[in-house]
């Protein structure tokens, strides 16, 4: 099995403060700026599975990078540069409470709450005699409150996201303006590789001057969903299962062989083949979201090239 990543413990150049998330670790420096390292973890029903897939932390990093380049004369972002395939460098932000979850298609957790007879998700109404993916007469966003570690993510509301002040209403109208054009940007690239955006999430920050930008990941097969255009109508008119382009083949398979994330279910043995097979899924879902040949990075010394690469970029 190739060389994968699965954690740092780097001490760089004016570091104040580390934190490991599920797939992200992030190194605070002075000067307001912050270095995340995507790792090579996979996380699904929020457990961290216990091998990394070689070039998934290169995939998901590259991916978000060219969405923020290609979104930025919208909306700016966090981000200043890439020095490593796995790395990227930008301003130190404070982020909002909540997540802006844009869907444009009945799919996913919306969906199962409208099939268990609900007719409202965070405040928004659904009409009756919806379908399985069935796409809505215009995008939504249905907002989570930010979990703290460990956590999930809970359904809110606007108006209770105003009532509580967790977000003050001109903020959240800067929120709301931005999800939605990045949604449009998303949903115009996505459309150029044939694919749909089905539904994302976004999370914003303020810089320390207070400019609102968002953070994070934006429109990789992590955070979002796609379908493939060609057929879609077709398969919708049958009822048939539409083609998605996500994570969700990782779900299945952990589903397939009894794993949900649930009290006492042990997490399957991913087997090498396993492994190697999730990672040419990542690699094929790179090439058809960016439209280019995945360039597979040296892994002979996956710590000891990003290191260098980080300390050379802040020298500079």
């Amino acid at each position: 099995m190739r060389a994968t990543l699965l954690s740092t413990q780097f001490q760089l150049p004016g570091q104040e403060d580390f934190y490991k998330g599920k797939v992200r670790e992030v190194y605070s420096l002075k000067n307001n700026t912050i270095v995340i390292v995507a790792t090579d973890r996979l996380s699904a029903f929020d457990v961290v599975l216990p091998q990394g897939i070689p070039y998934k932390g290169q995939i998901l990093n590259e991916i978000a990078s060219e969405m923020l380049h290609a979104t930025e004369d919208l909306v700016p972002n966090w981000l200043e540069a890439v020095p490593d395939p796995n790395v990227s460098v930008g301003v130190k932000c404070e982020p909002f409470k909540v997540e802006m979850v844009v869907r444009n298609y009945l799919v996913g957790h919306a969906a199962r709450e409208y099939f268990a007879g609900k007719r409202e998700l965070c405040g928004v109404e659904f009409k009756e005699g919806l379908k399985l993916n069935d796409k809505f007469d215009a995008p939504i966003i249905t907002p989570t409150t930010k979990a703290e570690q460990g956590d999930h993510d809970q359904d809110i509301s606007r108006e209770e996201i105003l009532n509580q002040g967790i977000v003050s209403q001109t903020d959240y109208e800067i929120l709301e303006d931005y999800a939605l054009k990045l949604f449009q940007r998303g949903t115009e690239l996505a459309d150029k590789r044939g694919l749909l955006l089905v539904d994302t999430k976004y999370e914003f920050g303020k810089t320390p001057e207070g400019k609102i930008v968002v953070i994070d990941e934006i429109h990789t097969p992590d955070s979002s969903r796609y379908f493939y255009k060609e057929g879609y109508e077709e398969r919708q008119a049958k009822g048939e299962k539409q083609k998605q382009l996500s994570k969700e083949f990782v779900r299945e398979w952990l589903m397939a062989n009894g794993f949900q994330g649930k009290e006492g279910q042990k997490i399957p043995e991913l087997t090498p083949e396993v492994v190697n097979s999730i990672s040419e899924r990542y690699i094929e879902l790179y090439e058809k979201i960016t439209g280019k040949s995945f360039q597979k990075a040296d892994v002979e010394s996956i710590e000891t090239r990003i290191l260098s690469n980080i300390e050379g970029y802040l020298k500079r």
